[in-house]
C-alpha cells in the first residue's frame, strides 16, 4: 500500500469504511463470476440489444467520441495529483466512478436527452459545492445503498476480471453506464424486457447515490439558511401567501436576533396580549425543522388550540415537507413513529405533551426533540395542570441536554423564578400593536385608569343616553349605552360572570336595538342560522335564534366546539358585532374588539385576578383595523376599592404546584422518574428535583416539610399504595405503578380504577356498550353532575333485563333508584360516587345510541357544551384506560373492546364520517356537507381543490378550504410514513441477529 493510502483513513475515516465494504463486494463478484457461464457475463442473446444500437441509430460516432474522451481521461489519471481528497475513493473493487471530466469532454450535442439531464443535475450540484474538489464526484455511498443488488449490478464489466493487480485500479467508466441507458433508450417500450427495466431502475439508483454523495460533501460546510431569520426566502412567501404577513414587528426581530436565540440558549419572552409572540415561536419551530433536521414540541392549554394551530401549520409542513401531528383528547401515537427523512411537530395539551414526553424518554428517544415551546408558561402556577407542565418541562431539562425551550408568558412578578427553574434567559416588551386605554364606570361616570393618580381614577366624561324609566330599571349598568356607542360600525365584546349571565344580557341588548340592525348583512345572518340549524340536526338555540338577526351573540362553555366555532367565524369576518361571553373565551380564543366592557369584577362568586382582568382587557384593539382599543370595567361603588388594587398592583406571582393537593403532583413525578429508569435511589431523585422550579422555591414553599422530608413522605405514600417497591436505597415500580404512570391515571384513582376493572372482568356485559362506558366515565366527572332521580328513574327503566343486573352488580340497584325517586328514604344507602358515575354512563349510552347531542341534553336536561365536555373528556380517558391495561396482563381481553371504543367516542357519529372527522377542522356537520358531495374518504379530500371545493359546499370560504385540503395532505402524508416505516423495520436486517457458530477443525 503507498504511503498515500496509509494516510487516507486519518484524514476520512469513512473512505476506510468504504474501501473495506468494498473489498468485501469485490469478493462476492468474483465468486458469482466463477458460477456463471461466460455468456451470462453481461446479459443473454435475446436481451443484448446493443449489437443493434449502431444500426438503430445510423450513427456510431456518438460511442466513438465516448471512447476518445475515456481515453483521454486516463491518461489525465496518471498525472492526476494522488493527494487530492476524492483520489482517495479510488479502489481496487469494480464499483463505478463517475468522472466529471468525461462529462465535459462531451459535447451537449452529443448525450442522449436522459444522460444530458444526469450531466445537468451533476453540473447545478457541483455549483453547489463551496470550496469542495470539482473535478470528480466520489463514489456512491456503501451506507445508504440497498443490501439487496440485481444480478446484473453484481457482474464485473465485459472485458475483465473482478480486481486489478498491483497499483493499478480497475473501473467501470462512465461510457458502460451511457451504453446502458442507451440500450434501454434504443429498445421500445413493447419489447423492454424486464432485465432491461431493471438495468435502468439500476443506473437511476447509481445516479441518485451519486447525487446524495455530492449533497453530502456539500453539507461538510456550513450551508446558506437563507436571508429569513435563517431559514430559505420560500417560508417569508409562505408567512405572506398563506398568513398575510409581509413584515415582522421590530421587537419580534429583535427577539429572533438575540445572542441567546442565536446560541440556542432558553428563553422566556413575554409581552402583552396580541403583541405577536406565537409568531416568533412558530419561525423558531421552523428553524428546528428544516436548519437542525430535528423534531419539535409546541405545548398548548387547550385542545380548541391546538386543533386551530394543527389547522393553520398543516400548509407548510405540506409546502416544506414536515408533519405536523396532533396530540389532544384521543389522538396521538404512543411512542410516536420514528421517522427517517421527515422531522415532526407535534402539537400537544399538556397534559399530552407530559405523556409524550414519557414515551420518548423511555424508548431513549428524547435527544431527537430538538425545541419544546411552552404557550402561556404563567399557567405553571394554575393548579394541577401548572404541576403536569413543570413535570414536563423537569424531565427535558435533566434528560436531555441538547433540546432548546422557549417560553411565552404574559408578564410575571417573579419572573426571575422561572429563568432560574428553566436556565433561560429572558426578554420582555410592553409592545401592544394597537394602543389600550382603560376605564372604569360609576353609575354613569367614566373614568381613565391612572396609577399616577391619588385615587387612581381620573374623571373622563359622562354617558351620554336617554335612559326610561323602564329601561333603567331592566339596565342599571348603562351596557346598552355603551355597546351602541360602538357597534354595529366597530365589534364589542361583554364579559359576564357567568354563563346564565350571557345569555340575558345579549337578549336585553337586542331589546333595544334599532330595527336598521336586522338589515346590515341580512343574508350573512340567514346562513349563519342555518349552519346552526343544520349542527343542531334541524334545532337552534331560542336565544341565539333571537340575537343573531340583530348581529348579537352569546359564547360560553354551553354551547357545543361547532356552534362555538361558527360563531367565532362569523364574528371575525364581521356578521357579528357583539358578544357576551365568560373568561374562558379571553384565554382560549384569539378574539380581539375595538371596545371591551367587563361586566362585573367577578367570575362566578370570586374576584377577578389581575391576571384574568389583563387577558380580558387584553382583548381590546384589533390591529390592522382599530388605531387604538378600550376596556371599561363596571364597578359598583363596594367594589371600588378592591377595583384600585386590581387596576394597578403588580403582577400576580407564579409558584410551583407539585405540592397542591398533599403532594399529589410530587408523587407522580417521583412515580415516572422511577418507572422511566431515570433514577434508582434517594439520592438521584434528590438530584433530579433540583431541576423543579418548586427547588428554585423551596425556602417559600416548604416552610413545613421541608423538600427532603416531603420526598420521603411521597415514597412512603406510592410504597403503601403498592406502586414501588423499596429495596434498601434500591427504587422499583410495581406492575401497578407502571400501569399507572404510562396510562397517565391520577394516582388518587390508581388503586380504584384496578379494582373497578377487576370486578368488570367477573361479569362483563358485552351486549351492549353500557358496563364499558362506565368503566371509562372519568372519575372527576362525577362531582359535576348531580342526578335528576325521576330521570334517572325513567332512563333506568328502559334498559334491558342485562343491563339492569350489570347496574346492580356494580352497586345501582332499581330500587334504590325508584325509592330516591319517589322520595323514600333508603335503608341501605348505595355510594353516592358510583351512583352518579353511573347516571353519567346512561348520558353516554344515551348518546351512543341516539347520535344527537340535541335529544340527550333535552332528555336529561343539561346543557350541550357540559355533555359534548363529558364525551370529550371520556374518549381521553378511555385512551389512558387501554394504556392502563396494556401494562396489565390480566386486562387483555379489555384492549381491543377499548379501542374500539376510544374511537367511537372520540367522533361520536356514523362510521362513514369518521375518516372525515379525523381530519383537523372538519366536524360532523361538515363532515356531512363532504360526504354529500362525494368527499367520501380521506384520500378524497387529500386530492381536492380547494377551488373546487368552496364552490361545492355551502359557505366554505377559501381559506378554510386551502386548510381543510392540506390537513387532509398531512393526516395522510402521516398514514403513509407510519405504514412505510412499518415495513421498513419489518425489512431491516436485526443488529443482534446471531451469526453462525465457528466450527473448529
Amino acid at each position: 500500500m503507498t504511503p498515500e493510502r496509509e494516510r487516507g483513513p486519518e484524514k476520512c475515516p469513512q473512505i476506510c469504511r468504504l474501501s473495506s465494504i468494498m473489498a468485501e463486494q469485490q469478493q462476492q463478484q468474483q465468486q458469482q463470476q466463477q458460477q456463471q457461464p461466460a455468456a451470462e457475463l453481461f446479459c443473454s442473446d435475446s436481451e443484448d440489444l446493443f449489437g443493434d444500437y449502431d444500426s438503430l441509430l445510423q450513427d456510431s460516432s456518438l460511442l466513438d467520441r465516448l471512447d476518445d474522451a475515456e481515453q483521454s481521461e486516463r491518461q489525465r489519471d496518471v498525472q492526476r495529483d494522488v493527494q487530492r481528497d476524492f483520489t482517495n475513493l479510488r479502489t481496487k473493487t469494480d464499483e463505478d466512478v463517475l468522472t466529471d471530466s468525461i462529462l465535459d469532454a462531451m459535447g451537449e450535442e452529443d448525450l442522449p436527452p436522459s444522460m444530458q439531464q444526469f450531466k445537468d443535475q451533476v453540473q447545478e450540484t457541483r455549483v453547489r459545492l463551496q470550496g469542495g474538489d470539482q473535478t470528480s464526484t466520489p463514489l456512491r455511498n456503501t451506507k445508504t445503498s440497498t443490501p439487496l443488488r440485481t444480478k446484473e449490478e453484481s457482474r464485473p464489466p465485459r472485458g475483465g476480471g473482478g480486481g486489478g493487480g498491483g497499483g493499478s485500479s480497475r473501473r467501470r467508466s462512465v461510457a458502460d453506464a451511457l451504453k446502458k441507458t442507451m440500450l434501454c433508450n434504443a429498445a421500445s417500450p413493447a419489447m423492454a424486457s424486464r432485465s432491461a427495466a431493471l438495468k435502468e431502475a439500476v443506473l437511476s439508483e447509481e445516479i441518485s447515490v451519486a447525487m446524495q454523495a455530492l449533497e453530502e460533501v456539500s453539507e461538510e460546510k456550513t450551508p446558506d439558511l437563507g436571508p429569513f431569520f435563517g431559514l430559505p426566502s420560500r417560508v417569508k412567501e409562505l408567512m405572506l401567501r398563506l398568513k398575510g404577513i409581509q413584515s415582522l414587528y421590530e421587537w419580534q426581530e429583535t427577539c429572533l436576533n438575540l445572542p441567546s436565540v442565536q446560541r440556542r440558549k432558553n428563553l422566556i419572552y413575554s409581552l402583552p396580549t396580541s403583541g405577536g409572540k406565537t409568531l416568533v415561536a412558530e419561525i423558531l419551530i421552523l428553524r428546528e425543522l428544516l436548519c437542525r433536521k430535528k423534531d419539535a414540541l409546541f405545548i398548548l392549554p387547550y385542545v380548541s388550540l391546538v386543533q386551530e394551530k394543527v389547522r393553520g401549520l398543516a400548509s407548510f409542513g405540506v409546502e416544506l415537507d414536515f408533519l405536523v401531528e396532533e396530540y389532544a383528547g384521543s389522538k396521538g401515537r404512543f411512542p410516536p413513529v420514528k421517522r427517517k427523512d421527515r422531522r415532526s411537530l407535534y402539537v400537544a395539551t399538556i397534559e399530552k405533551a407530559h405523556s409524550l414526553v414519557n414515551s420518548l424518554i423511555e424508548n431513549q428517544r428524547i435527544d431527537d426533540l430538538g425545541l419544546v415551546v411552552v404557550d402561556e408558561l404563567h399557567m405553571l402556577g394554575d393548579g394541577s395542570r401548572g404541576a403536569i407542565i413543570e413535570m414536563t418541562l423537569a424531565k427535558v431539562l435533566y434528560t436531555a441536554k441538547s433540546t432548546q425551550i422557549i417560553g411565552m408568558s404574559a408578564t410575571l412578578g417573579n419572573i426571575k423564578d422561572l429563568q432560574t427553574f428553566l436556565r433561560a434567559e429572558n426578554y420582555s416588551n410592553d409592545f401592544r400593536p394597537v394602543q389600550l386605554k382603560e376605564y372604569v364606570k360609576l353609575q354613569d361616570t367614566i373614568y381613565e385608569v391612572d396609577p399616577k393618580e391619588e385615587d387612581c381614577f381620573k374623571f373622563s366624561r359622562l354617558l351620554n343616553f336617554k335612559y326610561s324609566s323602564s329601561m333603567q330599571k331592566l339596565d342599571p349598568d348603562h351596557i346598552i349605552a355603551m355597546v351602541t356607542e360602538v357597534i354595529p360600525k366597530h365589534s364589542c365584546l361583554v364579559f359576564c360572570p357567568t354563563k346564565k349571565n350571557c345569555e340575558n344580557v345579549g337578549a336585553l341588548i337586542c331589546r333595544y336595538l334599532r330595527k336598521d340592525f336586522l338589515l346590515l348583512h341580512e343574508q350573512q345572518k340567514l346562513l349563519l342560522l342555518s349552519q346552526l340549524e343544520e349542527c343542531g340536526r334541524g334545532s337552534v338555540c331560542p336565544v341565539l335564534s333571537r340575537t343573531v338577526p340583530y348581529g348579537v351573540a352569546y359564547h360560553h362553555s354551553g354551547l357545543t366546539g361547532e356552534e362555538r366555532r361558527l360563531l367565532e367565524e362569523a364574528y371575525t369576518c364581521g356578521t357579528l358585532c357583539l358578544l357576551t361571553c365568560t373568561s374562558t373565551l379571553a384565554a382560549g380564543v384569539n378574539l380581539p374588539a375595538r371596545r371591551v366592557i367587563l361586566r362585573s369584577p367577578y367570575v362566578a362568586a370570586d374576584f377577578l385576578k389581575r391576571s384574568q382582568y389583563k387577558q380580558m382587557v387584553g382583548r381590546a384593539g384589533r390591529a390592522g383595523i382599530d388605531s387604538e382599543g378600550e376596556s371599561i370595567l363596571i364597578l359598583q361603588e363596594k367594589d371600588r376599592l378592591t377595583a384600585k388594587t386590581l387596576v394597578s398592583a403588580p403582577m400576580e406571582k407564579c409558584f410551583s404546584n407539585l405540592l397542591l393537593d398533599e403532594g399529589k403532583g410530587l408523587r407522580s413525578l417521583i412515580l415516572s422518574l422511577i418507572g422511566l429508569n431515570i433514577t434508582w435511589c434517594v439520592q438521584q431523585l434528590q438530584d433530579v428535583l433540583r431541576c423543579t422550579l418548586l427547588s428554585v422555591q423551596e425556602e417559600h414553599l416548604c416552610v413545613q416539610p421541608s423538600l427532603k422530608e416531603a420526598l420521603q413522605l411521597s415514597l412512603n405514600f406510592l410504597q403503601e399504595n403498592q406502586l414501588i417497591i423499596r429495596e434498601g436505597e434500591t427504587l422499583s415500580v410495581t406492575r401497578l405503578g407502571k400501569a399507572t404512570y404510562k396510562g397517565s391515571v391520577d394516582l388518587l384513582y390508581s388503586s380504584i380504577l384496578y379494582k373497578d376493572l377487576s370486578k368488570g372482568l367477573e361479569g362483563l356485559m358485552l351486549n351492549s356498550f353500557l358496563h364499558l362506558l362506565y368503566l371509562v366515565t372519568p372519575y372527576t366527572m362525577i362531582h359535576q353532575v348531580k342526578p335528576d332521580w325521576m330521570l334517572y328513574y325513567t332512563q333506568f327503566t328502559q334498559l334491558s333485563a342485562a343491563e339492569q343486573k350489570m347496574s346492580a352488580a356494580i352497586g345501582v340497584p332499581e330500587s334504590f333508584v325508584a325509592r330516591r325517586a319517589a322520595g323514600q328514604t333508603v335503608r341501605k344507602s348505595a355510594n353516592t360516587e358510583v351512583v352518579s358515575r353511573m347516571y353519567l354512563a346512561l348520558v353516554l349510552f344515551s348518546l351512543l345510541k341516539d347520535l344527537n347531542l340535541w335529544i340527550v341534553s333535552d332528555r336529561f336536561q343539561m346543557s350541550r357544551g357540559f355533555i359534548q365536555s363529558l364525551l370529550s373528556s371520556s374518549s381521553a380517558f378511555c385512551s389512558c384506560v387501554l394504556h392502563f391495561t396494556e401494562e396489565l396482563e390480566e386486562f387483555w381481553p379489555l384492549r381491543a373492546l377499548l379501542t374500539e371504543l376510544t374511537r367511537r367516542l372520540s367522533y361520536c357519529v356514523t362510521s362513514e364520517l369518521i375518516p372525515l372527522m379525523e381530519v383537523a377542522g372538519v366536524m360532523e356537520a361538515r363532515a356531512k356537507q363532504l360526504y354529500n358531495a362525494g368527499y367520501k374518504t380521506l384520500t378524497h379530500l387529500a386530492n381536492a381543490d380547494p377551488a373546487v371545493l368552496s364552490n361545492t359546499l355551502e359557505n366554505l370560504h377559501r381559506k378554510q378550504a386551502n386548510q381543510i385540503v392540506a390537513s387532509a395532505k398531512m393526516l395522510l402524508s402521516e398514514k403513509a410514513a407510519a405504514l412505510q416505516e412499518e415495513v421498513d423495520d419489518l425489512l431491516t436486517l436485526p443488529k443482534d441477529l446471531p451469526s453462525a457458530p465457528l466450527i473448529s477443525l
